[in-house]
């Protein structure tokens, strides 16, 4: 073969620069826009805290179905940004606004049954083992969650759509100002502030679900009124919702169970907290909210990534294809190393933002300690399965997800806490375990597709 023929690095390090700045420029209202979930949760959460430690287990017991219940939405609706995406690359943009058509119904669809999913949440918890006192506390906070499901869903759907044409910008502010009113409502609401009565954990669900419709319908509005809309055809009626997107539908199966299985196994994990003690549920709600920040940092990124993957699959690029998925991958490890670097170096800081308790805060620490060593492995698992699901590559990661996390995690994570007596700790030496299985058997599929 004649060195005519073979890649220079010059261009080959000109197009990773070019990779890195679209990953940015496309990840960043994405990482805000994610990190904003967990910014809400965090506010809750340190304003909860300091309210009641007891309060403060309710909100984090009736989490771990809400947040199985958005997970599995995100999940579900992640063929609306695959498909928009892969319409935008191949040029086709009515393509792009039916799938976001067709996505509102089934969005609400799946807002309402997770409303009425969060109704039954007493004999859930007590069947998972949670005292009577503990159940009743968490499925009050559950319940007002769920009104705020079918909000949430336009809310991702939408801002899967501007996304998937590289649009990002308009979810971000929306997620900004909604984390503002929320930290308002919360603030009024747990502690009874400006005349009302307080309500604790059951006063930031209520905040919660407000700003959730206020996110999602603004988003909604915003698609409908932008300048370019008939480009996009967004304004037509659709009537094959659901006949005419079963290829769109099917991505989000795999994904809806993906994520659900994880979530799911995070859940678990919690109720074996709360079989530990109030104080060890408590400090996992808070270890893991402070774990789940920078993920969704990684979650951004990894949307990105899937738009990246997805825009060159569209136009048959491999070479580009596969570049784009390893770049994400190493761009979402070195943000994060940096994350656990502080986290390894400031824990006692970060723990005193959600408790003033010493009992709570001296069970938090070690916590927060460890989660530096989870952050990039969880963080990086997350970005190569979206650079499958880019490829259109659905139920592979789907089944690899729930190896990693049902088949090694749960019964990890329990050995560790009830057969070593490892305590909550015990949890989260599961997760980084699970972590590491997950990253590396993603990353070698993805490897392998990158050659075909």
């Amino acid at each position: 073969m004649s060195t005519a023929t073979l890649p220079t690095p010059e261009p080959l390090r000109a197009r990773l620069a070019a990779h890195i700045g679209e990953l940015l420029r496309l990840a960043a209202p994405v990482i805000v826009s994610r990190a904003g979930l967990m910014v809400m949760m965090a506010v809750d959460t340190a304003i909860v805290g300091r309210y009641s430690a007891q309060e403060l287990a309710y909100y984090g017991l009736a989490h771990l179905p809400g947040n199985i219940m958005v997970g599995t939405g995100v999940g579900l609706l992640m063929g609306t940004v695959m498909i928009a995406a892969h319409a935008f690359g191949a040029g086709n943009d009515a393509e792009c606004g039916r799938a976001w058509r067709r996505s509102i119904p089934y969005a609400l669809l799946l807002g309402v049954l997770f409303a009425l999913v969060s109704l039954p949440g007493d004999p859930l918890f007590q069947a998972g083992g949670q005292t009577p006192d503990m159940a009743a506390g968490g499925a009050h906070v559950l319940a007002v969650l769920g009104l705020g499901a079918p909000g949430m869903m336009l809310y991702i759907t939408t801002g899967f759509f501007l996304e998937g044409i590289k649009r990002p910008l308009p979810g971000m502010v929306a997620m900004v100002i909604g984390n503002i009113v929320n930290a308002a409502l919360a603030w009024a609401l747990v502690w009874g502030h400006v005349g009302l009565e307080p309500l604790g954990a059951v006063g930031s669900a209520w905040a919660t679900t407000i700003v959730r419709w206020g996110m999602g319908l603004g988003l909604v509005a915003y698609v409908w009124w932008m300048r370019d809309h008939d480009r996009w055809q967004v304004r037509l009626p659709v009537s094959d919702w659901w006949s005419g997107a079963a290829r769109q539908r099917h991505l989000g199966y795999a994904a809806g169970l993906s994520i659900g299985v994880e979530s799911g196994a995070f859940a678990a994990l919690g109720l074996f907290a709360g079989m530990i003690s109030p104080l060890a549920l408590a400090a996992y709600t808070v270890g893991l909210n402070l774990t789940a920040l920078p993920f969704m940092a990684a979650v951004g990124l990894a949307s990105a990534t899937a738009v990246r993957v997805g825009v060159a699959f569209g136009r048959g690029d491999r070479s580009d294809m596969a570049l784009a998925g390893w770049t994400g991958l190493g761009v979402t490890s070195a943000i994060l190393a940096c994350v656990g670097i502080l986290y390894r170096s400031l824990p006692e800081a970060l723990g005193a933002i959600y408790t003033n308790d010493p009992e709570l805060l001296e069970a938090v620490v070690p916590l927060i300690a460890f989660a530096a060593w989870i952050l990039i492995a969880d963080g990086g698992q997350t970005v190569m399965a979206n650079a499958l699901r880019g490829r259109h590559d659905a139920w592979v990661p789907t089944a690899l997800h729930f190896f990693s996390y049902a088949v090694v995690m749960i019964p990890v994570s329990a050995f560790l806490v009830f057969g070593l007596g490892h305590g909550a700790h015990g949890l989260f030496e599961g997760i980084l375990i699970a972590s590491l299985v997950s990253v590396t058997i993603l990353s070698l599929r993805f490897a392998r597709l990158s050659r075909r």
